[in-house]
């Protein structure tokens, strides 16, 4: 992994606890595989502790590593560095996309409670008007009693969020083709079409991986099926959403867009969503951050100390699960 990720992930204390259940090799981390020095620890390595910044794990990095068998990723997604070289191989890999996964959700929970009461807008018109509005003359389609929230995929993370939404006085639909009907009602949840679900529902918030096949999914169709003054939170990945589309929808005021991602990544300067009121855009700040990353730690040295053991990981990547997965 990159230094930055292992003095963020695997700070004070963390790398003790880490070398308590395996021979750990000593600093610096490796960022690189080709080096003279990582040729030499890699021919004594039987598991990888990976994290952000791993290059990938090839042909070239496998002969160099003859004892290797298992991969313990530190963060989300394996797609950047568990090369087919890996599979072949037989590596047993893992991942801590479940730790992940709930600050993702916490995050959207917020932001779809926070729609609800329309709480940026509310708050803006407050702060340019500095005085308070009669509650009882409020709009009564605001708040979060019986809402309707769409959920599209029922991801590691879009799990977590129908799991937190529980408790709320919510109705929850799910659009996800790989879950059965009986599995969306033992989720609480009921099932519907990509369609139906963008029709009905007052927040939508999607929670699908970037793959061929998703790209664009949501598209211009989708957002003008959207109820007016409806809310589309994105935490996946911006790709998923004709951006272009949702820029005119939000632009013209009849829908509201909380994006944590966009497409591109960071959008131009100049791009209207900046000085939209209607929309709100974070920096990619949804997933692990700041005392979040010791999750990700304590995860990924229980699943060290798992397969060490003979236990095998709780948390695996199989292959087969690739072509939809993040």
């Amino acid at each position: 992994m990159s230094e930055e990720a292992a003095a963020a992930v695997f700070g004070p204390g963390v790398r003790e606890e880490l070398a308590a259940v395996c021979d750990l090799a000593p600093p610096p981390v490796l960022d690189d595989l080709t080096t003279d020095r990582a040729r030499a620890v890699l021919a004594g390595t039987e598991l990888l502790v990976t994290g952000w910044g791993c290059p990938p794990v090839d042909e070239a990095a496998l002969a160099a590593a003859p004892r290797l068998r298992a991969i313990a990723h530190s963060a989300g997604s394996v797609r950047g560095h568990i090369t087919e070289a890996c599979w072949r191989r037989d590596i047993e890999v893992s991942s801590a996309a479940a730790a992940n996964a709930l600050p993702v959700a916490e995050y959207t929970v917020a932001m779809i409670l926070l729609s609800g009461k329309r709480v940026l807008e509310r708050a803006r018109d407050y702060h340019a008007s500095r005085e308070r509005r009669d509650p009882l003359r409020a709009d009564p389609g605001i708040g979060n009693y019986r809402r309707t929230v769409g959920i599209c995929s029922a991801s590691l993370i879009g799990r977590r969020v129908i799991e937190l939404l529980r408790p709320h006085d919510l109705r929850v639909l799910l659009h996800d083709p790989y879950v059965a009907d009986g599995e969306a009602a033992n989720l609480g949840v009921r099932k519907v079409g990509l369609g139906e679900l963008f029709a009905a529902s007052d927040v939508v918030s999607v929670h699908t991986p970037l793959l061929p096949a998703t790209r664009g999914l949501v598209s211009r169709e989708l957002l003008a099926a959207l109820r007016p003054v409806a809310t589309l939170i994105n935490t996946a990945r911006g790709a998923v959403v004709d951006q272009e589309a949702l820029t005119e929808a939000v632009l013209a005021g009849r829908i509201h867009a909380v994006l944590d991602v966009t497409d591109p990544e960071v959008l131009p300067p100049d791009h209207p969503l900046w000085d939209c009121e209607n929309a709100l855009l974070t920096p990619h700040l949804a997933g692990s951050q700041g005392n979040e990353w010791r999750r990700l730690a304590e995860l990924t040295v229980s699943e060290v100390a798992r397969w060490a053991a003979g236990d095998g990981f709780a948390h695996p990547v199989r292959r087969e699960r690739l072509a939809y997965l993040a």
